[in-house]
């Protein structure tokens, strides 16, 4: 069984956002692998839509032996359990829980339902900013930019927020 380390971000802002994260991240230590780290929890404004609400977010470091496309059914899954709903429509929305994999160490994964790295992860700092406390080194494979270089590039050069 190969080790993979995985880079996750958790967010939310519907409910009681610390208790459903804290849950989250149970859950993904008991299905998906072993949580060797987590962030400092950071509220951010919501991107993509307006609410009155904060998102909480919070990146976990995983350690699985699952493939990707395991790791993200389970993902799934676990989201559906903490009252994700996902409906067709609007991409972007306030919601109890989204689970997103940013990074697979080394890795890219490009199959139906999963891309890896995240093919907007570089363009938001409430992704990067949680990322950068627990995989600040970590390379992305097709930008060959460091989670860090990467949040300080957006840093200086907004795109989004």
């Amino acid at each position: 069984m190969v080790e993979r380390e995985v880079l996750l971000l958790l967010g939310g802002n519907v409910g009681d956002p610390v208790v459903t994260l804290g849950q989250a991240e149970r859950l993904l230590g008991v299905r998906a692998g072993r949580v060797v780290a987590r962030s400092r929890d950071h509220w951010t404004v919501p991107w993509g839509f307006t609410d009155d609400r904060l998102f909480l977010n919070r990146a976990l470091l995983l350690v699985s032996t699952m493939a990707p496309e395991e790791i993200l059914g389970e993902v799934l899954a676990i989201e559906t359990t903490l009252g994700r709903r996902r409906t067709g429509g609007h991409r972007y929305g306030a919601r109890t829980i989204d689970i997103d994999l940013l990074l697979i160490a080394g890795s890219v994964v490009n199959s139906p339902g999963l891309e890896v790295p995240h093919p907007r992860m570089h363009e938001r700092t409430f992704a990067l900013a949680p990322a950068a406390d627990v995989a600040p080194g970590w390379v992305h494979p097709l930008l060959g930019r460091t989670v860090l270089q990467l949040l300080n590039d957006l840093l200086q050069n907004p795109v989004g927020a």
